[in-house]
Protein backbone atom coordinates (compact mmCIF):
# COMPACT_ATOMS: atom_id res chain seq x y z
CA UNK A 1 0.00 0.00 0.00
CA UNK A 2 1.37 3.17 -0.54
CA UNK A 3 2.73 5.52 2.32
CA UNK A 4 0.74 8.56 2.70
CA UNK A 5 3.35 10.49 1.93
CA UNK A 6 2.89 9.25 -1.63
CA UNK A 7 -1.07 9.34 -1.88
CA UNK A 8 -0.65 13.16 -1.01
CA UNK A 9 1.98 13.71 -3.46
CA UNK A 10 -0.44 11.58 -5.92
CA UNK A 11 -3.15 13.50 -5.09
CA UNK A 12 -1.09 17.15 -5.36
CA UNK A 13 -0.19 16.47 -8.27
CA UNK A 14 -3.73 14.82 -9.95
CA UNK A 15 -5.22 18.52 -9.55
CA UNK A 16 -2.16 20.12 -9.86
CA UNK A 17 -3.07 21.78 -6.36
CA UNK A 18 -1.99 22.14 -2.93
CA UNK A 19 -5.28 23.18 -1.93
CA UNK A 20 -7.40 21.92 0.56
CA UNK A 21 -11.12 22.90 1.74
CA UNK A 22 -12.01 22.68 5.04
CA UNK A 23 -16.01 21.32 5.45
CA UNK A 24 -16.93 23.49 8.81
CA UNK A 25 -20.56 23.42 8.56
CA UNK A 26 -22.02 26.36 10.46
CA UNK A 27 -26.13 26.74 10.90
CA UNK A 28 -25.66 30.26 10.93
CA UNK A 29 -23.82 30.78 7.27
CA UNK A 30 -24.74 27.98 5.20
CA UNK A 31 -26.63 28.69 2.38
CA UNK A 32 -28.75 25.74 2.87
CA UNK A 33 -29.53 23.18 6.37
CA UNK A 34 -28.78 20.49 5.54
CA UNK A 35 -25.23 19.55 6.51
CA UNK A 36 -24.37 16.54 4.58
CA UNK A 37 -26.31 17.94 1.42
CA UNK A 38 -24.10 21.27 2.17
CA UNK A 39 -21.12 19.23 2.04
CA UNK A 40 -22.33 17.41 -1.06
CA UNK A 41 -22.76 20.37 -3.62
CA UNK A 42 -19.30 21.94 -2.58
CA UNK A 43 -17.25 18.51 -2.93
CA UNK A 44 -18.82 18.61 -6.35
CA UNK A 45 -18.12 21.79 -7.17
CA UNK A 46 -14.52 21.60 -6.37
CA UNK A 47 -13.68 18.25 -6.54
CA UNK A 48 -11.23 18.52 -9.71
CA UNK A 49 -9.51 21.76 -8.03
CA UNK A 50 -7.91 20.22 -4.64
CA UNK A 51 -5.65 17.85 -2.98
CA UNK A 52 -7.86 17.52 -0.09
CA UNK A 53 -11.27 17.84 2.25
CA UNK A 54 -10.45 18.89 5.50
CA UNK A 55 -13.64 17.94 8.08
CA UNK A 56 -13.40 19.80 11.39
CA UNK A 57 -15.36 17.46 13.95
CA UNK A 58 -15.74 20.63 16.39
CA UNK A 59 -17.99 21.69 13.60
CA UNK A 60 -20.65 18.21 13.68
CA UNK A 61 -20.38 17.20 17.29
CA UNK A 62 -22.99 19.99 18.15
CA UNK A 63 -25.58 18.83 16.38
CA UNK A 64 -25.41 15.63 18.04
CA UNK A 65 -26.03 12.14 16.45
CA UNK A 66 -27.47 13.97 13.55
CA UNK A 67 -23.46 15.72 13.15
CA UNK A 68 -22.03 12.38 12.89
CA UNK A 69 -24.11 10.52 10.35
CA UNK A 70 -23.36 13.64 8.39
CA UNK A 71 -19.96 13.15 8.70
CA UNK A 72 -19.91 10.04 7.60
CA UNK A 73 -22.24 10.60 4.73
CA UNK A 74 -19.33 13.78 3.63
CA UNK A 75 -16.38 11.27 3.74
CA UNK A 76 -18.21 8.76 2.07
CA UNK A 77 -18.88 10.79 -0.99
CA UNK A 78 -15.95 12.24 -0.89
CA UNK A 79 -14.55 8.89 -1.65
CA UNK A 80 -16.88 8.93 -4.68
CA UNK A 81 -16.49 11.84 -6.08
CA UNK A 82 -12.82 12.84 -5.42
CA UNK A 83 -11.22 9.29 -4.70
CA UNK A 84 -7.59 11.02 -4.66
CA UNK A 85 -8.11 13.54 -2.23
CA UNK A 86 -6.92 12.69 0.93
CA UNK A 87 -9.57 13.02 3.86
CA UNK A 88 -8.19 14.78 7.06
CA UNK A 89 -9.46 14.25 10.07
CA UNK A 90 -9.08 17.51 12.18
CA UNK A 91 -10.13 16.79 15.15
CA UNK A 92 -6.80 17.49 17.34
CA UNK A 93 -7.35 14.83 19.78
CA UNK A 94 -4.93 14.22 22.81
CA UNK A 95 -4.23 12.50 25.81
CA UNK A 96 -2.40 9.59 27.17
CA UNK A 97 -1.66 6.45 25.23
CA UNK A 98 -4.44 4.49 25.96
CA UNK A 99 -7.44 7.15 25.69
CA UNK A 100 -5.39 7.92 22.22
CA UNK A 101 -5.57 4.43 21.23
CA UNK A 102 -9.35 4.67 21.07
CA UNK A 103 -9.23 7.89 19.21
CA UNK A 104 -6.80 6.73 16.66
CA UNK A 105 -9.39 3.91 16.15
CA UNK A 106 -12.03 5.61 16.16
CA UNK A 107 -10.09 8.15 13.13
CA UNK A 108 -8.97 5.66 11.50
CA UNK A 109 -10.84 2.42 12.01
CA UNK A 110 -14.60 3.86 12.77
CA UNK A 111 -14.66 7.05 9.98
CA UNK A 112 -11.67 6.14 7.92
CA UNK A 113 -9.74 9.44 7.70
CA UNK A 114 -6.27 9.15 5.60
CA UNK A 115 -5.03 11.64 8.66
CA UNK A 116 -5.51 13.31 11.34
CA UNK A 117 -4.72 16.18 13.74
CA UNK A 118 -3.23 15.26 17.02
CA UNK A 119 -2.24 17.84 19.94
CA UNK A 120 1.04 15.92 21.50
CA UNK A 121 1.17 18.22 24.84
CA UNK A 122 1.12 14.45 26.42
CA UNK A 123 4.83 13.91 24.72
CA UNK A 124 5.79 11.49 21.81
CA UNK A 125 5.21 8.21 23.97
CA UNK A 126 1.52 9.73 24.34
CA UNK A 127 0.82 9.97 20.68
CA UNK A 128 1.91 6.28 19.66
CA UNK A 129 -0.96 4.78 18.87
CA UNK A 130 -1.55 7.10 16.32
CA UNK A 131 1.98 6.43 14.91
CA UNK A 132 1.19 2.77 14.62
CA UNK A 133 -1.02 3.97 11.78
CA UNK A 134 1.56 3.61 9.27
CA UNK A 135 -0.58 4.42 6.23
CA UNK A 136 -2.00 7.20 7.93
CA UNK A 137 -1.17 10.67 8.30
CA UNK A 138 -0.42 12.27 11.55
CA UNK A 139 -0.59 16.08 11.65
CA UNK A 140 0.68 17.46 14.91
CA UNK A 141 -0.51 20.72 15.90
CA UNK A 142 2.57 22.70 16.07
CA UNK A 143 1.85 26.84 15.43
CA UNK A 144 -1.88 27.54 15.58
CA UNK A 145 -3.43 30.21 14.11
CA UNK A 146 -4.75 32.26 16.62
CA UNK A 147 -3.68 35.50 17.71
CA UNK A 148 -2.86 34.29 21.12
CA UNK A 149 -0.41 31.53 20.15
CA UNK A 150 2.39 33.20 21.23
CA UNK A 151 1.42 32.98 25.07
CA UNK A 152 2.86 29.27 24.70
CA UNK A 153 4.15 29.02 21.80
CA UNK A 154 6.29 31.25 21.64
CA UNK A 155 7.87 30.43 25.23
CA UNK A 156 11.78 30.13 25.58
CA UNK A 157 12.58 26.28 26.64
CA UNK A 158 15.94 26.49 28.10
CA UNK A 159 16.95 22.78 27.73
CA UNK A 160 16.78 23.52 24.35
CA UNK A 161 19.06 25.97 23.46
CA UNK A 162 16.11 28.55 24.22
CA UNK A 163 14.10 27.82 21.08
CA UNK A 164 10.81 28.89 21.30
CA UNK A 165 8.06 25.89 22.62
CA UNK A 166 6.42 25.64 19.02
CA UNK A 167 10.33 24.72 17.43
CA UNK A 168 10.99 22.05 20.38
CA UNK A 169 7.90 20.29 19.19
CA UNK A 170 9.03 20.31 15.41
CA UNK A 171 12.55 18.97 16.25
CA UNK A 172 10.93 16.40 18.21
CA UNK A 173 8.22 15.51 15.48
CA UNK A 174 11.58 14.78 13.61
CA UNK A 175 12.63 12.25 16.22
CA UNK A 176 9.04 10.84 16.38
CA UNK A 177 9.11 10.25 13.03
CA UNK A 178 10.19 6.60 12.62
CA UNK A 179 7.73 5.39 11.05
CA UNK A 180 7.26 8.24 7.72
CA UNK A 181 4.02 9.13 8.84
CA UNK A 182 4.35 12.54 10.75
CA UNK A 183 3.57 15.64 9.38
CA UNK A 184 2.73 19.49 11.06
CA UNK A 185 0.42 21.86 11.20
CA UNK A 186 1.41 26.09 11.20
CA UNK A 187 -1.07 28.75 10.48
CA UNK A 188 -1.04 30.33 7.29
CA UNK A 189 -1.07 33.96 9.55
CA UNK A 190 2.61 33.19 10.36
CA UNK A 191 4.66 32.67 7.70
CA UNK A 192 7.72 33.38 9.42
CA UNK A 193 7.21 30.44 11.86
CA UNK A 194 6.44 28.72 9.37
CA UNK A 195 9.80 29.20 7.69
CA UNK A 196 11.73 28.57 10.79
CA UNK A 197 9.55 24.67 11.54
CA UNK A 198 10.29 24.01 7.45
CA UNK A 199 13.32 24.44 8.06
CA UNK A 200 13.28 21.88 11.13
CA UNK A 201 11.30 19.69 8.99
CA UNK A 202 12.44 20.00 5.21
CA UNK A 203 10.94 16.87 4.32
CA UNK A 204 7.33 16.76 6.04
CA UNK A 205 4.06 17.16 5.14
CA UNK A 206 2.79 20.83 6.72
CA UNK A 207 -0.77 21.21 7.01
CA UNK A 208 -1.25 25.37 6.36
CA UNK A 209 -4.96 26.44 7.86
CA UNK A 210 -6.23 30.06 7.98
CA UNK A 211 -5.76 31.01 4.15
CA UNK A 212 -8.64 33.60 3.69
CA UNK A 213 -10.86 34.37 6.38
CA UNK A 214 -8.57 34.38 9.11
CA UNK A 215 -6.43 37.07 7.29
CA UNK A 216 -3.45 34.30 6.10
CA UNK A 217 -0.31 35.99 3.62
CA UNK A 218 -1.09 33.34 1.15
CA UNK A 219 2.06 33.93 -1.17
CA UNK A 220 4.51 34.13 1.90
CA UNK A 221 2.82 31.30 3.33
CA UNK A 222 3.36 29.29 0.30
CA UNK A 223 6.76 29.98 -0.14
CA UNK A 224 7.85 29.25 3.47
CA UNK A 225 5.31 25.90 3.50
CA UNK A 226 6.77 24.14 0.49
CA UNK A 227 9.50 21.77 0.72
CA UNK A 228 12.45 22.24 -1.55
CA UNK A 229 10.46 20.75 -4.78
CA UNK A 230 7.52 22.56 -4.22
CA UNK A 231 5.35 20.04 -2.40
CA UNK A 232 4.39 18.27 0.90
CA UNK A 233 2.29 21.86 1.81
CA UNK A 234 -1.88 21.41 2.09
CA UNK A 235 -3.02 24.71 1.96
CA UNK A 236 -6.55 25.25 3.43
CA UNK A 237 -9.20 27.58 2.98
CA UNK A 238 -12.73 26.84 4.89
CA UNK A 239 -15.38 29.32 5.26
CA UNK A 240 -13.53 32.33 2.12
CA UNK A 241 -14.27 28.97 -0.23
CA UNK A 242 -18.33 27.75 1.82
CA UNK A 243 -19.40 30.84 2.39
CA UNK A 244 -18.68 32.50 -0.54
CA UNK A 245 -22.79 32.70 -1.13
CA UNK A 246 -25.69 32.62 1.00
CA UNK A 247 -27.77 32.40 -1.99
CA UNK A 248 -28.95 28.54 -2.33
CA UNK A 249 -29.03 28.35 -5.89
CA UNK A 250 -25.30 29.76 -6.42
CA UNK A 251 -23.09 29.06 -3.25
CA UNK A 252 -22.09 25.77 -4.84
CA UNK A 253 -20.63 28.06 -8.08
CA UNK A 254 -19.17 31.03 -5.86
CA UNK A 255 -17.02 28.21 -3.80
CA UNK A 256 -15.71 27.23 -6.86
CA UNK A 257 -14.83 30.31 -8.84
CA UNK A 258 -12.87 30.80 -5.18
CA UNK A 259 -11.71 27.55 -4.94
CA UNK A 260 -10.29 28.06 -8.04
CA UNK A 261 -9.09 31.90 -7.51
CA UNK A 262 -6.87 30.71 -4.81
CA UNK A 263 -5.37 27.61 -6.51
CA UNK A 264 -4.32 29.43 -9.62
CA UNK A 265 -2.94 32.15 -6.63
CA UNK A 266 -1.38 29.62 -5.24
CA UNK A 267 0.18 27.98 -8.61
CA UNK A 268 1.56 31.60 -9.64
CA UNK A 269 3.63 31.49 -6.57
CA UNK A 270 5.05 28.40 -7.58
CA UNK A 271 5.54 29.05 -11.08
CA UNK A 272 7.24 32.31 -10.02
CA UNK A 273 9.82 30.12 -7.71
CA UNK A 274 10.51 27.40 -10.49
CA UNK A 275 8.21 24.81 -8.56
CA UNK A 276 5.43 24.23 -11.06
CA UNK A 277 3.30 21.56 -11.92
Amino acid sequence: MPSFRQRLLSASEASRSLLCVGLDPDPARMAIPDVAAFNRAIVDATCDLVCAYKPNLGFYEPFGSEGIVALEETVKYIRQRAPRAVVIGDAKRGDIGSTNARYAAALFETWGFDAATVNCYGGGEAIEPFLEYEDRGIFVWCRSSNPGADELQDLPVANEGGLPFYQVVAAHAREWDRRGNLALVVGATYPGELAAVRGICPAFPILVPALGAQGGEMAASVRAGVDADGRNAILSSSRSITYASRDPAGFADAARASAAALRDEINAVLEESGKGW
